[in-house]
Formats: C-alpha cells, structure tokens, sequence
C-alpha cells in the first residue's frame, strides 16, 4: 500500500484556516501551504474564513485564489461571529476524508500537515493535536496561563493533551462532523471530540511554532477566565448531558433535605415545646431553601423534556465567497492525478454509509 501522503492512496484533505484582520498574512500563509503540500499524493482544498475582518483579509483571500485556483476556497461570514464559528463553518464547508485547521497568523506552520496526516493514519487516530514545541510567545501572557489551563483541563476532564490552545490539529471528518461548535469551544475541542470517539483515539505530536511577525494577538490574560467557564459547560455536558435531571434533581433533593430537616425542628419546637417559631431565622432559611428544592426539581424536569425533543441547529451566517457552477468544485491534485468526481462523496463524514477506505483503517 502506498504512503498515505506521497502514494496514490493518500486520503482528500481540506485545510480549514479562520482569518480575523489578517491582512498581510494571508498570502504568505497561502504560498506557505502549497510548498507543504506541494509533492501531497491526494486531492486537497484549502478553506479561508474570514470572521468579519474590516481590513483586506478577504481582498487577500480573493486574491490567493485568483492566484492559486479554486482549490483556495474563501468565505466570509457575515460579521465577527468568533474563531469557534469561523472553524465551524470552515468544518461544514470542508469536503475531505481528514480536515486539517491551523490559525492563520504565520505562527503554526502548514509543513507540520504532511507528517500530522501520517502520523493519524499510522497511528489510527480520530483526532491527532500539535504541541507547540519552543513556544514563541511571552512567557507571562501567554506561557503561564496555558499551561495553568492545561493542567485544570487535564484534571477536570480526564482528557490530558499538554497543549489544549494549538489550533494545529488533524480530524477525520466522520469524527469531527459530529461535533457541533459554539461560543468558545475550540479551546476544548479534544474533550467534546471525546464524547464521540474513545478518548485512546485521540493524540498528540510535537509541531513547531513561530513568532508573529504581521499583526497583532487577538488574545491577552482574560481568555484564562473564558476557559474556566468553559470548563464548567464541559463538565456538565461530560457528566449530565443525557440526565440533566439528575444534576439539578440532586441539588433540590439537598436543599429539600436540609429545608425540610429544619421545618421538622420547628414543627418540634411549635408543637412540642410549645414555642413560637414565626420570628427565628431558622424559619425564614427553611422556606427559602424548599423554594430552592422546588425550583431546582422542576428546571431537572424541564431539561430532561428538552433533551427528547429535537431542536435543529442554526447555520451559522456566512457567505461563500467560492466560484460557482462548474468551477466550484476544484481540488488541488498532482498532474496525471483524478480529481474525486464526486466532491461531497470525498467527506467521509458526508459518506458514512460508505466503508473507510484501507488507508483509513
């Protein structure tokens, strides 16, 4: 069997990059891949989302296809919507059997792709993430707070990847099309893939990492912050996704308990003892916790209503700024190579009534 990078066997790759006032960068990040993928034995797309950008990133996207050809697919989303919606979209738009996504700011490098896809396939991989090695970032803003991030995450969810904030990361489509992400989830992104695949399946490698050299970093301290809360809805979802009542039912069975006690001592005291109980604290807490008891059993009864009934996701607000009819399937493949004649049949996640093929397995 042939390599899966430099054979005839080599999988279709779509590379997802979301820009957000990358103007400067786009060119260079374009002519970057294609000499990483310049000799890739396999069709491959490359998927340029811009997150609303005010600058000429989309110009420049535009540009690298007029460039490059339509294999250099740009889209644009209607306003900022966030690097979560822009890898989202960039994911729904994405046609290959792997799906490869890397920031566009110059410093991850798209050379990495090539030995991430072998190293998936070889090593029979849902999800295989970079790990910055020599991370080219301040040491304060940056350095401390991921790896503190990295290590709560690691500790709360069980999943443990050293570098949780490397966009750098290879999918296979049929995993990574099953996970729908909002708000900031890309942080996190191998724990929800975890919740679809086997946490085994999952990996990591060592990539390499530059300095920014064009722009600025859309990121400072605060994302810390941002990170604990998404640890907290992932928490929830890897707990109580499917039995939401018992998470809010076991709260309000605490404090039921605990009101409940306390109304016992004071029927005690009223009925027995014979004294007045209207004007104690004790009174007023009581009630105030059976309150809480019955709000809480009855949002477990809500949610475990709303987790049978089929809510339809949202498309996320874009527009594909792609060449249309005939020229709006164009791939990337080496001369004498077959594009995939069917460009939807190419997504394994698309064809998941079709057997992987052999280099998947």
């Amino acid at each position: 069997m042939n390599s899966p990078v430099t054979g005839q066997a080599a999988p279709a790759l779509s590379i997802v990059i979301p820009l957000y006032h990358e103007a400067g960068n786009v060119l260079p990040l374009v002519e970057r891949v294609h000499a990483a993928l310049g000799d890739y034995a396999g069709p491959w797309e490359l998927i340029l989302v811009n997150d609303g950008s005010r600058d000429a990133t989309q110009a420049e996207a535009e540009q690298a296809r007029a460039r490059w050809g339509d294999h250099v697919r740009p889209l644009e989303l209607a306003r900022n919507l966030g690097q979560t919606a822009a890898m989202q979209a960039g994911i729904d738009a994405a046609r290959g059997e792997l799906i490869a996504t890397l920031d566009g700011d110059l410093q991850n490098d798209p050379a990495d792709i090539p030995k991430m896809v072998r190293a998936l396939i070889d090593r029979k991989l849902d999800l295989l993430c970079g790990r910055r090695a020599n991370r080219k970032d301040a040491l304060l803003l940056r350095k401390i707070p991921s790896r503190i991030a990295n290590r709560l995450i690691g500790r709360i969810t069980g999943i443990t990847i050293s570098d949780y904030g490397c966009s750098l990361k290879i999918y296979r489509a049929s995993m990574i099309k099953r996970v729908r992400l909002y708000g900031e989830m890309h942080r996190l992104i191998p724990v929800w893939a975890a919740m679809v695949t086997a946490p085994s399946r999952i990996g990591e490698i060592d990539v390499a990492h530059h300095a920014r050299t064009v722009g600025e970093s859309k990121y400072g301290i605060s994302r810390t912050f941002r990170v604990v809360l998404d640890l907290l809805t992932v928490f929830f979802f890897m707990r109580f996704q499917a039995r939401p009542g018992h998470f809010f039912g076991g709260l309000g069975l605490f404090f039921g308990f605990v009101g409940g006690s306390m109304m016992t001592w004071l029927a005690f005291v009223k009925l027995v003892l014979g004294e007045p109980i209207g004007g104690r604290p004790m009174f007023f807490t009581a009630m105030l916790l059976l309150m809480f008891a019955a709000q809480f059993i009855t949002t477990g009864l809500v949610a475990e209503m709303l987790t049978r009934v089929f809510q339809p996701t949202r498309p996320t607000p874009l527009t594909d700024a792609s060449p249309v009819g005939e020229r709006a399937g164009g791939w990337h493949v080496l001369p004498g190579m077959a594009a995939p004649a069917d460009a939807a049949a190419a997504s394994a996640g698309l064809a998941a009534a079709s057997p992987a093929p052999e280099s998947l397995r």
